[in-house]
């Protein structure tokens, strides 16, 4: 069984917000497969079922971001989870918009979700696939700025670039389903 965790910020007012990418990829690949999130578990919205002949459950954590490691903790213990079939979509303000990178045993590079899930967990030791969502051009950046920028929506030119993406995040799962990391990697980064 594998557990695909996308991050992101409950309710509307962040629905559109580039902290919410994984949210939104995570939305696109259960639509894909008919799955629905049409469960309340481990402080997530949940949906189960298959994809690419593996059994998924997919999660939106609702503790909002900084807290998205109290969910995962306990889905994967709720799941019985092996930390290699954890896989995580987040947001990313380090690559240039629109791209993606997977990756494992990674630092969190100082995304506050990333660093709750390692913190509950007590290990890096899982899958990420991280969506670049750009860095404002002004530099250096305080705390404050930066959490207004990902907590902004995309602007209509970003959507454009982004809403070719996320089918791509898409297709890295399934690969990653059906071939693995190394081929994933291979192919998507």
């Amino acid at each position: 069984m594998k557990l695909i965790v996308g991050l992101g910020n409950p309710g509307r007012g962040y629905a559109k917000n580039r902290h919410n990418i994984g949210f939104v990829c995570l939305n696109h690949f259960a639509r894909a497969h008919r799955l629905k999130f049409d469960q309340k578990k481990g402080l997530a919205r949940i949906g189960t079922g298959r994809a690419a002949g593996n059994e998924v459950v997919l999660a939106r954590p609702q503790t909002y971001m900084n807290a998205s490691g109290q969910s995962v903790r306990r889905l994967v213990a709720k799941f019985n989870i092996d930390l290699n079939d954890l896989l995580v979509i987040h947001d990313d303000l380090d690559l240039p918009l629109a791209k993606i990178r997977l990756s494992s045993g990674s630092s969190s590079g100082g995304h506050k979700g990333i660093d709750s899930i390692i913190q509950e967990l007590g290990s890096q030791g899982f899958i990420r696939i991280r969506v670049g969502i750009g860095r404002p051009t002004k530099s250096p950046l305080s705390e404050d700025e930066i959490i207004a920028y990902v907590l902004s929506d995309f602007t209509p030119a970003e959507k454009k670039a982004i809403d070719k993406t996320i089918p791509r995040v898409s297709e890295a799962i399934l690969c990653l389903l059906t071939d693995g990391l190394t081929v994933a990697m291979n192919k998507f980064n």
